[in-house]
């Protein structure tokens, strides 16, 4: 099983950090403790995230996130994929990379 820090970020491009999209995926079922079950952010997370500030903050959340969702078992890596797919049907590149 993929863990947290088999996730592999690009920790010095800023500009990359600075265009990330939301990490929703696209599921939006709310289940664990008002968390998303694909993507485990809340509403009010998954409303201001595109206000969360600039390349620093982003880069903060996403880590946290993908640390959340592993500490409830499940494997971040299935996330990732998604995220992956995600950037690039918006065309931006993607922060997260995962680790073969």
């Amino acid at each position: 099983m993929t863990s947290a820090s088999d996730l592999a970020e690009r920790p010095d491009d800023d500009a990359v950090w600075e265009s990330a999209p939301s990490p929703c995926i696209d599921v939006c079922k709310y289940k664990r403790q008002g968390r998303c079950i694909g993507c485990s952010m809340t509403k009010a997370e998954k409303d201001g995230f595109p206000h969360h500030g600039g390349a620093d903050a982003k880069r903060e959340f996403i880590e946290a996130l993908i640390a959340r969702i592993a500490a409830s078992g499940r494997n971040p890596a299935f996330w990732a994929y998604t995220y992956q797919h995600k950037c690039r049907r918006e065309g931006v590149p993607c922060p997260v990379e995962v680790e073969e």
